[in-house]
């Protein structure tokens, strides 16, 4: 008897998790999934009318800001991957560089401890050309100098991907210092007995053995990257234009502006196929490297 409860126990304990998954995270997907298929507008409908199974993805397909969304996501996706890059540079010279580790990781994790509402808010104030750089250079006597990115479709979308990587910056040097970390240091050690150099180093050892930790970024990046709307709402709002729409942008907007239930259920479908084709290659990239490594340490 204490065997059979010794074994339920945890059983039972995740079944309200299992439940709550079920219901409110699968359930409401393959919600999301049907009502993109029906005419809902402010209220779902449940008939899906047989002759217009995907008149929904056809408006969706045939609207030019939604076209413009996706452009906005590859470039935004693009733009934020230098957060990694950067990451992985700062994180090598704090590695390189003991002295003041503890207080360059501080100061680079703090942008995190903000939500991407206030750091939104915080780049509007400094891309203001009353109170921000601008203002700023002017008052320096650099009467021609111009840094109100947000104002120009043509340059909005580069501020909010300069206030992304700010706000990311710190995490992703944080999971790249670990990784680093993680290396033996008979590597290093070898290395300079041989007279390796410093660039042929990373790029020939150190970043292939860091792959691992190169996939892990990617994919929190990815999963950022499709869901972002905070940032967008408190920098531009969308605008100049639509020039700053996200797909996530869209879709709320969709439903909360337009009261179309089954628009918006269409390009959330959207959305999450996007990320499925972005997160399953990443995914099992990153498993097929775990793999490799165990089997390497067996």
């Amino acid at each position: 008897m204490m065997l059979r409860w010794s074994w339920a126990t945890p059983r039972l304990a995740l079944a309200p998790a299992v439940v709550v998954t079920l219901v409110g995270f699968v359930g409401s997907i393959v919600w999301t999934i049907y009502q993109s298929f029906t005419q809902s507008r402010r209220f779902p409908e449940y008939v899906i009318d047989p002759a217009r199974w995907f008149s929904q993805y056809e408006r969706l397909f045939a609207n030019e800001t939604w076209w413009t969304a996706l452009q906005n996501l590859l470039i935004l996706a693009i733009g934020s991957a230098l957060a990694i890059v950067f990451g992985f540079i700062l994180a090598a010279l704090i590695e390189r560089e003991k002295f003041g580790e503890g207080l360059f990781r501080t100061v680079l994790l703090y942008p995190l401890a903000v939500s991407l509402i206030v750091t939104g808010l915080v780049w509007r104030w400094i891309f203001n050309p009353s109170l921000g750089i601008e203002a700023f250079l002017r008052s320096l006597g650099w009467q021609s100098a111009s840094f109100n990115w947000l104002a120009a479709p043509q340059t909005a979308m580069y501020g909010i991907i300069l206030a992304s990587i700010w706000h990311g910056l710190g995490f992703y040097m944080a999971l790249m210092l670990a990784g680093l970390k993680s290396i033996n240091t008979e590597i290093w050690s070898a290395a300079r007995l041989d007279g390796v150099g410093v660039t042929r180093l990373y790029v020939e050892i150190i970043i292939p053995m860091m792959r691992f930790t190169f996939l892990t970024c990617a994919i929190l990046l990815s999963l950022g990257v499709v869901k972002a709307y905070d940032i967008v709402v408190a920098m531009t709002n969308g605008g100049p234009g639509t020039s700053t729409w996200t797909p996530a942008y869209f879709a709320i907007n969709a439903y909360s502006t337009r009261s179309n239930i089954g628009f918006a259920s269409a390009a959330a479908v959207i959305m999450l196929l996007i990320t499925l084709a972005i997160f399953l290659p990443l995914v099992a990239a990153t498993a097929w490297q775990a793999r490799r490594r165990e089997a390497a340490r067996g």
